[in-house]
């Protein structure tokens, strides 16, 4: 059998403006594969995914992809984010082993033997756990990275360090029960947790970005944060429900204490107008919280409803 048609691993990484990082990338990259991956039972093939990068990015791809036959560009007609990148990166895959990896080298591709090795202990996803990344990254960059590990330990109940490390690897059953989930809005490692049985993470280096800017600002970190609290849990809503119980318990202490008072005090009933509207506007303020979480669902709801293509492909590039 061709072990191009049946590669043992794939490497999956998307690429958004990146022409600054492609070169040491490609170089490191294929360093590693030909040191590590030589014999023909552990071939590989690496799949680029442009997700419609208005840089040299897609050119510098393609030229690859022309001189190296395996490698593969997924070229997307505009920008899908992130994740739709992996996932139209993995409908291509063909490898038992599918490894995913950041452009910006702040992962360092020297790594992916060392979670390839516990793919073949049996492990079904195998996540990189950054270390030293106190050191390389700002606080505005590490805190909401915690703030998301913890939201998703609790809403997925699996208790690993760090999920916001794209260097992970899964076996192809759990690529392939993903690839069946159709829904829009999906948190990759999250998901890959729903299928696995065994699951584990190692220790990776970190690394400051190579080049260019980071494409995750404070507003994707916070959709992102939706993304998890809406696509893997009812846990705002039934939050909810309990805000409610305990918000129309405290409104009829309330009223039992001001008619209490208004007896006791009658001259004294006009001072309590204005704790009445400060309660009032707290009490208002609460239900458009409320309002917006349920208006958050109901949103998503209506998208998954359209049943809209998560990206659309323009062209595959490979070697003829």
């Amino acid at each position: 059998m061709d072990p191009q048609s049946n590669p043992f691993l794939s490497i999956v990484i998307p690429i958004y403006n990146e022409e600054e990082n492609i070169p040491t990338l490609w170089e490191r990259l294929s360093r590693v594969l030909t040191e590590h991956f030589a014999d023909p039972a552990h071939s590989w093939e690496v799949i680029f995914t442009d997700d419609g990068s208005r840089d040299r990015s897609l050119p510098m791809l393609v030229e690859i992809a022309r001189t190296e036959p395996r490698v593969r560009v997924v070229e997307f007609n505009r920008n899908y984010g992130q994740h739709s990148a992996i996932f139209g990166a993995f409908a291509e895959v063909r490898g038992q082993v599918v490894v995913t990896l950041d452009a910006d080298l702040q992962n360092p591709p020297e790594e992916i033997p060392k979670l390839v090795a516990k793919v073949e202990e049996g492990f079904d996803v195998v996540g990189g756990w950054r270390q030293g990344r106190t050191d390389n990254d700002s606080f505005f960059r590490t805190m909401p990275s915690k703030i998301v590990n913890a939201v998703t330990r609790k809403t997925t109940g699996v208790k690993l360090h760090d999920y916001g490390c794209m260097l992970r690897a899964y076996s192809r059953e759990v690529v392939d029960a993903m690839l069946l989930c159709k829904e829009r809005s999906s948190f990759i490692p999250a998901l890959a947790n729903s299928f696995a049985r065994r699951i584990t993470e190692v220790p990776v280096a970190h690394a400051e970005r190579a080049a260019g800017e980071s494409k995750y600002g404070v507003w994707k970190l916070i959709n992102l944060q939706f993304d998890l609290l809406t696509s893997f849990s009812l846990l705002p809503l039934q939050m909810l429900s309990v805000f409610g119980v305990v918000t129309a318990g405290i409104g009829f202490l309330l009223f039992l204490g001001l008619v209490a008072y208004r007896f006791l005090h009658p001259e004294g009933t006009a001072q309590g107008v204005f704790t009445l509207f400060a309660i009032l506007f707290f009490f208002v303020g609460c239900q458009f919280v409320a309002f917006g979480l349920l208006g958050e669902y109901i949103g998503r709801i209506y998208q998954e409803v359209r049943d809209r293509p998560r990206y659309m492909v323009r062209k595959v590039h490979q070697q003829k």
